[in-house]
């Protein structure tokens, strides 16, 4: 991460013993002089970004791969790519936000878990079509750097590349006075990834018979908040620090909306090694539906069972206290699973055993048949 920082103005401007006078309508008339004004009283404290830095190196360095050069500081983060890894190596991008779970971050002044969020949001996009993340650069805007606040939110999107296996390779720290509110910030973040052009999974490799396997989220990922919040914190009247007893171990509304985004890229890497994948469906913003038909051919649908897993209670609790209608949900949130692995139906027990023993929770919620290119939602969410 880089910040530009504010230089120091004290002074007199050369003039004897310090001229710290305000400056007036009339300064500068008469032999008056200006008063010179700094960039920390426009709102931006440089030195503030500075430190913020460096309480995040020893966090950013323990994302390194063997490929990154050079250190933090840079006008730019510098990446060796292995080409002779590959035949025809072609780079993937993605790039994506948090959106308005950072409200609940904001109220809460939790701040290491939502560059969880960042990243995930981020490579889980990349390894979709089978690429491996590379790097990760990411940009954080703030009505006020507070080095603290930046270092945890900084921390989290260490963490998150770590469990990825991508490098944090540099990023930037702005700060936005008059923009945003002092305790408000806005994160974004750019992935880059590579993969051998003969190996991009896709709609192309998908056929029919495949097996459809879904693998469970860690609840409502990043998508939906502006819903979420309306429901439960607006219309319900519900507060962060409410325990909910279907959560479990005492567990807080705020600490559920907070839970980190589940970061499927290593097991997606492993299962293509594994299995033989066709494609990979990461659920986000659409839901289910919305995102498993954009890797459906046009000749064929996908069918997904419902009766085959249980949603996780957050999804109960908004849909109750909302009213909210069935479809409504299934577009907006991702109903407990993050991510489909279309696989050959002969790799079908393969891909869920292999996933298994990574410690993701994976079933069989469906298959590949003949049609136009649908998702067909069948049965329902097994409840209880």
């Amino acid at each position: 991460m880089t910040h530009v920082s504010e230089r120091n103005s004290a002074g007199s401007n050369g003039a004897e013993g310090g001229d710290r006078r305000p400056w007036t309508a009339g300064a500068g008339r008469g032999g008056a002089r200006k008063r010179a004004v700094t960039y920390a009283e426009a709102g931006v404290s440089i030195e503030a970004g500075d430190r913020a830095v460096e309480l995040l190196k020893s966090k950013v360095k323990k994302t390194t791969r063997p490929e990154v050069m050079g250190d933090l500081g840079g006008f730019s983060g510098l990446f060796r790519l292995n080409t002779a890894k590959y035949k025809s190596p072609i780079l993937a991008s993605s790039t994506d936000g948090v959106g308005t779970k950072l409200v609940i971050a904001q109220q809460l002044d939790i701040h290491d878990t939502i560059g969880i969020d960042l990243v995930a949001m981020v490579v889980d996009d990349l390894v979709a079509c089978g690429a491996e993340p590379l790097f990760l650069l990411d940009y954080i805007a703030c009505g006020e750097v507070v080095p603290d606040k930046v270092a945890e939110i900084g921390a989290g999107i260490a963490d998150g590349c770590r469990y990825a296996g991508c490098a944090l390779l540099g990023g930037e720290t702005a700060e936005h006075p008059g923009v945003l509110r002092p305790d408000e910030y806005d994160v974004s973040a750019t992935g880059v990834g590579v993969v051998e052009e003969s190996e991009i999974l896709g709609r192309e490799r998908v056929e029919v018979g495949d097996a459809v396997i879904a693998m469970r989220s860690s609840g409502l990922h990043s998508n939906g908040y502006s819903l979420v919040r309306h429901v439960l914190l607006g219309a319900g009247r519900m507060r962060l620090d409410s325990v909910v007893d279907d959560f479990g171990s005492q567990r807080t509304l705020g600490e559920e909306l907070l839970t980190p985004t589940k970061i499927y890229a290593k097991d997606c890497l492993g299962l293509i090694e594994e299995t033989d994948v066709r494609a990979f469906s990461h659920v986000t913003g659409g839901g289910i539906p919305g995102n498993l038909v954009r890797v459906l051919p046009e000749h064929v649908d996908a069918v997904v069972d419902r009766s085959t897993w249980r949603p996780q209670p957050i999804f109960d609790l908004i849909q109750a206290k909302g009213r909210i209608e069935d479809n409504e949900m299934e577009a907006t949130f991702n109903m407990g699973v993050g991510m489909f692995a279309v696989v050959s139906a002969d790799d079908a027990d393969r891909a869920m055993a292999y996933l298994t023993g990574r410690g993701v929770e994976a079933w069989q919620v469906g298959e590949v048949i003949e049609g136009t290119g649908e998702v067909q939602m069948m049965g329902q969410y097994t409840r209880g």
